[in-house]
């Protein structure tokens, strides 16, 4: 059946389209010039309309495309618009009965996500997404008459909701069983730990993303999160005790996790690991090999030895070198050297090799070969670089000889083979939850360890707690972004904050929380404290006030109370602490340098050195090119790095800090802790 336009309204119309003719499934419309067919299941909607002479009829598509036949004689429009109508809404009919049981299944199976007694990753969500709109793909009716069916209704709108909301109804459906949860097994999380877990950390803890990232401020109690976490896979039996690794970064951390562990999870017990660990464990595994660590790494005496010695080889033997190593030293440290034979100077060897060993270090941890470290610098550095990492390459080539005749490897190797193994599939991976304590320690390297064992099996979840305010070790490689940008780096998932910390008092914590958030880098976030601390708590006090300090808490500081100075450096230990034990017998007085504290509390903590200069606090930035080159890039904030390693130092008091300036050099942080509101005191 066909109808056509008039020869007069053909000619008046003008229009593309004069005849249209009824299809088995559709509608054939076309012109002299024009053809367009439009199947049943591409049509939304038919209008028949009456002009002033003629009739017209008008075909709605997908994405608002509209088709229109004018010039038509109005009854001939009529009966043509009576059978095609007919015709169509049979074929819809029967369409819509086969689209209400794709519909029904798949609603079904969103009703058993819905409500299965487990969290819902996003992963999941995006899986069930992509199913839905797979299945609106598929069906022979158009998704935007589906409402209009009696028998598809319901169900497509099922399907949309979470297609239009589904976000928000996962975390909806989280947060009730997460609720439930918490009640359900308040026994487990009221004794998992000495004390019972705060309702952050208990939420931490089961929280089910695959890719979760826990940022746990200082005494918020991350390492209890950890334990927690292992013992409620166990529980909930998402995993035996050999398929969960727990990651520290130093091996006193792996220990000191262990103990936690053998005392609170007493049926299975996964084992906590370094990373060097683990790459031993990976390598024995997947080459029947068991490496030997080098002594090198151990011992530092020899370490040094065999860089200076090499070094000062090469000094006598090349002049090239020597001359190289001037300039270096002279132009980029600013270093005074004695003329002549320099490299025999016995104060500059002793000088220079900390930073061989660091400059050694990090060319090893890159572990290419001189062209890709020097291809991976900016062009701004790269000829200098390259002239320093030909003058360090004889020192390279030398430790990788001792290490050969050693027939041994450095921690840097073991992580690059154990990461080799894992990717050409020599080791397959038995983990099926990975927990990270301290992830803002992470460096490149160790994140592409994670990244490979995961790869290897993609239902595989990471559970990394840190703190990015406390990230201090980008000298040794750690890059800070991987927790700044977590799930860039690692994937689509969650993240979560343990916002109660129960070492300091809410006054340490108001100035260290505020002082630390200037920089826009950090990740901001609450960290509360439910203890209250006078005004006090934190004070700035001049340096040569120190001796009055001491007197003074000997007065009334207890016996097992604690108080730690800290220094920026180790030689800056004041000379009063030697007669410290004849002076104040009482007071239990422990030195050590900022860094070393990570990790550590005391009652009292005394801040030494905010002065300006080269010995001062901010450290003025010492990098060489090398640094610059083979180190993660820092952040655009001024001494980003030294104002995470300051909050370090003040959160490591219970009760009280005091921060000793320089009268006549004051650090540029003192202006930043009096404009905070931290009082300045003459006198203690």
């Amino acid at each position: 059946m066909e109808l056509k336009a008039t020869s007069f309204g053909k000619h008046l119309a003008q229009h593309p389209y004069n005849r249209v003719r009824l299809l088995s499934a559709g509608v054939e419309v076309s012109g002299e010039k024009h053809e367009y067919l439009i199947p049943f299941n591409q049509l939304l909607e038919i209008k028949c309309k009456r002009g002033l002479i003629w009739g017209e009829l008008e075909f709605t598509l997908p994405d608002e495309k509209v088709v229109r036949l004018h010039g038509t004689e109005w009854q001939e429009t009529q009966r043509f618009y009576h059978y095609l109508t007919q015709a169509w809404q049979r074929w819809s009919e029967e369409m819509s009965d086969i689209s209400a049981q794709a519909l029904e299944t798949l609603a079904a199976t969103l009703q058993h996500k819905k409500t299965q007694d487990r969290w819902l990753t996003q992963r999941e969500l995006a899986e069930l997404q992509q199913q839905i709109s797979e299945t609106f793909s598929a069906l022979p009716l158009p998704v935007a008459r589906l409402e209009s069916f009696d028998n598809c209704r319901a169900f497509y709108q099922q399907c949309q909701e979470w297609l239009s909301h589904g976000e928000t109804a996962r975390a909806t459906r989280n947060d009730s069983w997460t609720q439930r949860m918490l009640e359900e097994h308040a026994d487990f999380f009221a004794t998992v730990e000495s004390a019972p877990l705060s309702l952050a950390q208990a939420r931490a803890v089961v929280n089910g993303e695959e890719t979760l990232l826990v940022l746990a401020g200082a005494g918020s109690g991350k390492t209890s999160v950890l334990v927690a976490r292992a013992g409620w896979l166990l529980r909930q039996r998402q995993a035996q005790a050999a398929q969960i690794l727990l990651l520290a970064f130093g091996r006193q951390a792996a220990e000191e996790m262990n103990q936690r562990i053998a005392s609170r999870l007493h049926d299975q017990k996964p084992e906590a690991r370094t990373f060097h660990a683990l790459a031993l464990h990976i390598i024995r595994e997947g080459s029947n090999k068991t490496p030997l660590i080098s002594r090198l790494e151990t011992d530092s005496e020899a370490r040094q030895a065999l860089l200076i010695e090499t070094w000062q080889q090469q000094c006598a033997q090349k002049k090239s070198f020597a001359n190289g190593w001037r300039q270096w030293l002279t132009e980029e440290l600013a270093w005074a050297l004695p003329e002549n034979d320099f490299w025999q100077d016995r104060a500059l060897t002793q000088r220079l090799a900390s930073r061989l060993e660091r400059w050694l270090g990090l060319m090893r941890m890159h572990g290419g070969a001189q062209a890709a470290m020097i291809a991976d610098v900016p062009e701004a550095i790269r000829d200098t670089f390259t002239k320093r990492i030909k003058l360090m390459a004889p020192l390279l080539k030398a430790w990788k000889s001792a290490l050969k005749d050693e027939g041994a490897v450095d921690f840097a190797g073991l992580i690059h083979q154990a990461v080799s193994l894992v990717e050409k599939g020599r080791f397959i991976s038995p983990w099926k939850h990975i927990l990270v304590d301290e992830f803002q320690d992470i460096s490149p390297q160790r994140a592409q360890l994670l990244a490979a064992l995961r790869k290897q099996n993609r239902q595989t979840s990471m559970f990394a707690v840190g703190d990015d305010w406390q990230a201090i070790y980008r000298f040794s490689g750690a890059e800070m972004a991987l927790t700044a940008s977590f799930h860039h780096y690692f994937g689509r998932g969650d993240s979560c904050v343990l916002d109660t910390t129960w070492r300091f008092n809410d006054r340490i914590g108001d100035i260290a929380n505020r002082f630390v958030q200037e920089n826009p880098h950090q990740l901001a976030r609450p960290l509360n404290s439910p203890i209250k601390g006078t005004k006090k708590a934190i004070s700035l006090l001049p340096d040569d006030r120190l001796e009055d300090l001491l007197n003074k808490m000997s007065g009334y500081v207890l016996p097992e109370e604690r108080v730690l100075l800290l220094a920026r450096y180790h030689y800056l230990q004041p000379a009063l602490l030697a007669k410290a034990k004849t002076r104040w017998p009482k007071l239990r007085l422990d030195f050590m340098t900022i860094h070393a504290s990570k990790g550590q509390q005391a009652d009292y903590v005394i801040l030494l050195g905010l002065q300006e200069g080269a010995e001062g606090f901010p450290a003025p930035a010492r990098e060489s090119v090398i640094e610059e080159g083979l180190l993660p890039e820092p952040e655009d904030f001024p001494d980003a790095e030294e104002r995470r390693l300051a909050y370090v130092a003040l959160t490591r008091a219970k009760q009280q800090v005091w921060l000793l300036y320089n009268r006549q050099q004051p650090s540029l942080f003192v202006e930043n802790f009096k404009r905070l509101g931290v009082p300045l005191l003459r006198k203690p």
